[in-house]
């Protein structure tokens, strides 16, 4: 075959045009790997033989020439395909469609041209010519054949299209701007744009591959969906017959990635490539590296509610702000008619832009809704927001919501729907959704706080929540008090509707809202038990608190969200025999006056008692006699003056199971009650931003199982008492940002335990020389700090200096509210 090749188009004469075919028919018959569209092209040059036979008996055979040019295709591509292995199904299908159009030219040859030359050299006037007739109409069945199978492929639609836009929304000019210059950038070949639901991400994406400048750089842009289930075999069959492959089916994933690296290795050969993949769903990264091809010109952009930042690069599309989501409203509705006062335009606006709190697709389903509508009804709409209606009733957005709750695994749906206990716009500490999670769902354990931590951020990466630092680097062993946790109001919706499902008394979590002394319909005159295991009550700052009589026998956490100066708390609490977790957060201004304290008294199983913002005296706690109670958190609250009188207390008895107190942002501590030294199983004190602290009592030696004092940001704090010796499982220290502190107890040394000090900011702190004593110490501090423990580096035994840098930290934690 390779003489006859080596001939290529030069002596047209010397080679006959029959001999190529058969050699052609010869070798067809070979390749075994594509045996049918072999046999296919052997079975046509077997048709065309005689015809061409009797043409070359006639003259030299130059007119013959297009078909001799067709034959040494179809014999170098014959040749191409015999080194094709059988398991390469991509270049099987590459060569199909080759040989394919191969046949069809010679079948076009034989249809047209060939059949003139016989005319003009009077065949039909031949003896054969009934023969010649005969194989004449096997080729044209044959090519009718061929024009019948490529016909579906006429009203094909490709798979892998951009979507087109049916209009060029405002608004996104911004993120679409930073995106293309994210895409041009050569460093970035593979994006992830993230964010939640609803937010744009496939709008932004859209518009970004029908841009201009987009379309010039990169000659190919495919876009695929992706969605809950990814399927990786069906995505590069997509592509592969949208380049004109045929219908390839895989044996397993290895096959597809070999095909999929060919065609990009193809494509890009012809300029660059983009490959959008569309709402990747969390947990897809082993998907996702199918896709990583290290190839010049090939790039991919993926949109998902989660980040990816482990595997590639991130573009985070935040909410539109005011100006953009205006705009956005304004386009998709139109303003009311026979408005008059332009300021009563702009109140409605900005009202429907503060529900819509910059999430595009919100702001499309309410802006059609009011589009061309009277004002009244502009009115209405806003009024029943304020009265209690939910965006979600909309099925819109409730069908594009919906689907990220419902991927969600049963944990970390458990932990979205406690989110739903708090009001709207709130910032949350992290630690108490943890309190109440552990309690609820976990163990009840230690350890189970970092599980639920780490749901947090499970969920923060499915951008279901957002986690705001407070200005530190760390949370260390299990201390998350300087994170905050915020969520959108409507995935706030989104977490009360999925407990609304259920009738009132078999739902396991309860919100109750009360408005002045109004209470929803279903509260009054209710006499039966309501199952709730989570219950939250919220109430204004024109409520009395006049309750009426509920019963909730099951509650196990109790979330009081209160805005009054003064509250009463309900009398029902006392029948909560189950409760484990109670936090009560004030709302408004000033610390709120507590009453009716005493009814916690008669709770068994309470464990948890988070107060935020109220005013409380520090010995109403001891005073309870809480037998399970194991933490208690008090912030921002207000306790007058500090009470010594704990003569008739048997704090053994009173507190005997309380493990961890945690006082943050108590401005007027100025002392630490005498009783919490007295509290000998506590085995983390933590006293944070309290400014008016100065010191701490000689008897916190007597907490003979403390493990953990955090005394963070204490900035009055001149020095820590002798007694600290005695802390004798002390395992980690805390001082950081202690300004005033001047040094350390003399005798620190002794502590064997104690094995991680965090000293960041603490300038003028000396080290006694009992320091040395300490082995395995880590020590975590500034450049500053760091310099007087390198000095003691070569007389400590494993000492390690961990200089770390500190984003600038919140002092003014009010401005976070």
């Amino acid at each position: 075959m390779n003489d006859w090749l080596s001939l290529g188009l030069g002596s047209i004469g010397g080679a006959l045009v029959s001999g190529g075919m058969k050699l052609l028919i010869s070798e067809a018959k070979k390749v075994i790997a594509f045996k049918s569209v072999s046999e296919e092209l052997a079975s046509t040059m077997i048709s065309l033989l005689p015809v061409v036979n009797q043409i070359e008996s006639m003259q030299d055979g130059v007119e013959l020439k297009d078909l001799k040019v067709t034959i040494v295709e179809a014999l170098v591509l014959v040749q191409k395909c015999s080194l094709v292995k059988d398991w390469n199904v991509v270049k099987k299908s590459k060569y199909t469609k080759e040989v394919e159009e191969i046949n069809r030219k010679m079948l076009k040859f034989c249809q047209i041209q060939l059949q003139l030359l016989m005319v003009r050299n009077q065949l039909k006037s031949m003896p054969s010519m009934e023969a010649i007739e005969s194989y004449f109409q096997i080729i044209n069945e044959k090519l009718d054949l061929l024009s019948v199978v490529s016909s579906p492929s006429l009203a094909f639609t490709k798979r892998c299209s951009v979507p087109k836009l049916n209009m060029n929304l405002v608004g996104l000019d911004w993120p679409l701007m930073d995106l293309k210059k994210r895409v041009l950038d050569d460093s970035v070949v593979n994006l992830v744009v993230y964010g939640p639901p609803g937010c744009g991400k496939t709008t932004l994406v859209t518009q970004l591959c029908h841009d201009e400048d987009i379309k010039r750089v990169f000659k190919k842009i495919f876009f695929c969906v992706v969605s809950c289930t990814p399927n990786f075999r069906a995505i590069v069959q997509n592509l592969l017959q949208d380049n004109g492959y045929g219908a390839i089916t895989f044996d397993d994933d290895s096959q597809a990635e070999t095909g999929l690296r060919e065609l990009l290795e193809e494509l890009t050969e012809h300029g660059p490539i983009l490959l959008v993949l569309d709402d990747v769903w969390q947990g897809s990264e082993f998907f996702l590296r199918k896709f990583q091809i290290d190839l010049p010109g090939y790039k991919t952009l993926v949109t998902s509610r989660s980040d990816f930042s482990s595997l590639w690069s991130t573009y985070h599309l935040k909410p539109l702000k005011d100006e953009d989501a205006r705009s956005l409203l304004i386009q998709w509705a139109s303003p009311p008619h026979h408005i008059s006062v332009d300021d009563e335009y702009e109140d409605l606006l900005q009202k429907i832009l503060k529900r819509c709190n910059g999430f595009p697709l919100v702001i499309e389903v309410v802006g059609i809704s009011l589009r061309g509508k009277a004002l009244y009804l502009w009115k209405g709409q806003v009024e029943s927001w304020s009265e209690g209606e939910t965006i979600l009733s909309n099925p819109t957005v409730l069908q594009r919501l919906q689907p990220s709750f419902n991927a969600l695994q049963p944990h970390l749906k458990e932990c979205f729907l406690v989110m739903g206990s708090f009001l709207e716009d709130q910032k949350i500490w992290a630690s108490l959704i943890i309190d109440i999670c552990v309690e609820l769902f976990g163990r009840g354990s230690s350890s189970s706080t970092n599980v639920y931590m780490k749901y947090l951020n499970d969920l923060a990466s499915q951008n279901l929540l957002k986690l705001v630092p407070l200005g530190t680097n760390e949370h260390e062993d299990g201390f998350y008090s300087e994170l905050l946790v915020t969520q959108h109001d409507i995935l706030r919706e989104l977490a009360i509707y999925q407990s609304e499902l259920e009738p009132i008394l078999e739902r396991k979590k309860l919100n109750l809202e009360i408005r002045e002394d109004n209470y929803p319909d279903w509260c009054v005159n209710l006499s039966q038990p309501i199952n709730a295991r989570l219950l939250s009550i919220s109430t204004d700052d024109l409520f009395s608190s006049r309750w009426v009589k509920l019963d909730f026998p099951n509650v196990e956490a109790l979330v009081l969200n209160l805005s009054s100066l003064d509250y009463t708390l309900p009398s029902f609490i006392t029948k909560m025999k189950k409760l484990k977790v109670l936090t009560i957060t004030n709302h408004g201004f000033y610390p709120a006056r507590l009453t009716n304290f005493s009814c916690l008294s008669s709770l068994p199983n309470l464990k948890r008692i988070r107060l935020e913002k109220v005013s409380v005296t520090l010995l109403d706690i001891p005073l309870l006699q809480l037998g399970s109670l194991k933490k208690l958190s008090l912030v921002m609250c207000s306790f007058g003056d500090v009470f010594y009188e704990t003569d008739k207390i048997d704090l053994s008895k009173a507190l005997p199971s309380l493990q961890e107190i945690e006082i943050d942002y108590c401005y007027d501590l100025d002392e630490l009650p005498y009783w919490v030294s007295e509290v000998v199983s506590l085995k983390t004190l933590s006293i944070t931003n309290c400014n008016k602290l100065s010191t701490l009592p000689e008897a916190i030696g007597n907490l003979s199982k403390l493990e953990m004092l955090r005394l963070r940001s204490c900035i009055n704090l001149s020095e820590l008492p002798e007694a600290t010796e005695r802390l004798s499982n002390l395992r980690f220290l805390d001082i950081s940002h202690c300004l005033g502190l001047r040094k350390l107890p003399q005798e620190i040394g002794k502590l064997q335990k104690l094995k991680k000090i965090s000293m960041k900011k603490c300038p003028g702190c000396e080290l006694p020389d009992s320091v040395r004593n300490l082995e395995n110490l880590v020590v975590k501090c500034d450049e500053e700090t760091g310099f007087l423990w390198e000095r003691l580096k070569r007389r400590m035994r494993n000492l390690r200096v961990q200089e770390e840098e500190e984003t600038e930290q919140n002092l003014n934690l009010f401005q976070m509210f």
